[in-house]
């Protein structure tokens, strides 16, 4: 039986991508200061951000020849990218709302505690006591929105979709995990996708993107899409916002 072929690294992706990280994250590193918030537009810098990391990869692909569909902008495989998409949101959401809610239970019953929360939300944490539906309403609905249309599918498309399909070329995977490749490709570009989050309020927290950038990647490796991923981010963030409306006084 013939083993199969060895990937040949491409130095030139990795470059290329090492350009695109480069001046994405120097555009973006400006573009949060931006603290404007106009009628239609909503925040002048989170909207330039998003048509940023939009627009990237099509001067990359440009660049290279190439196609969008080339870094994942595709809904196919439809099926898997719905199954993966959910069925994440299914496994690891109950573990992480019981780990939210422990988290502030601890926290902010400690005073020595509370500085590892975010800034004033020890203040507005109402305890499990005090749990409230959320409230479905225009403004709920209008953030869902965002969540995917301009969080998600950007930050998916430039990280999972053209960064990560780069570095996979100049590093291919040595291993793969249930089809999906696990190498210096997902590390490197997950830790690109944390450090991106840095800027806007020079949180350290906010490093802890790399764990589920990692899940990302994994899913943008497995299926060749950016479905699952898209799915799985603008959800988890979206979870998040619930919580927090649950619990704390927003």
């Amino acid at each position: 039986m013939t083993a199969p072929p060895v990937p040949v690294p491409d130095r030139v992706a990795g470059r290329h991508a090492l350009y695109a990280y480069l001046a994405v994250a120097i555009l973006v590193a400006g573009m949060v200061r931006i603290d404007v918030t106009l009628p239609l537009i909503g925040h002048v810098g989170s909207a330039l951000v998003a048509v940023t990391l939009l627009y990237a990869p099509v001067v990359v692909a440009w660049r290279r020849r190439e196609d969008l569909i080339d870094f994942g902008f595709r809904a196919d495989p439809v099926g898997r990218g719905l199954r993966l998409g959910l069925g994440y949101a299914i496994l690891i959401f109950p573990i992480f709302a019981l780990g939210y809610f422990a988290f502030y239970e601890v926290v902010c019953a400690h005073r020595d505690l509370r500085a590892f929360a975010p800034p004033g939300t020890c203040k507005a944490y109402r305890g499990l006591a005090h749990l409230v539906g959320p409230r479905l309403d225009w403004q709920l609905l209008q953030f869902v929105l965002v969540q995917g249309v301009v969080v998600a599918l950007p930050e998916e498309l430039f990280f999972r979709g053209c960064l990560h399909e780069l570095l996979e070329r100049r590093f291919p995977p040595t291993r793969r995990l249930w089809g999906g490749g696990v190498g210096v490709a997902l590390l490197l570009s997950s830790a690109a996708f944390a450090l991106i989050h840095l800027p806007r309020q020079g949180d350290p927290r906010a490093l802890a993107t790399f764990f589920p950038g990692m899940v990302f990647g994994w899913m943008r490796s497995k299926t060749g899409s950016i479905l699952a991923p898209c799915i799985a981010h603008a959800s988890s963030n979206i979870l998040v916002r619930l919580l927090d409306l649950m619990v704390l006084r927003t």
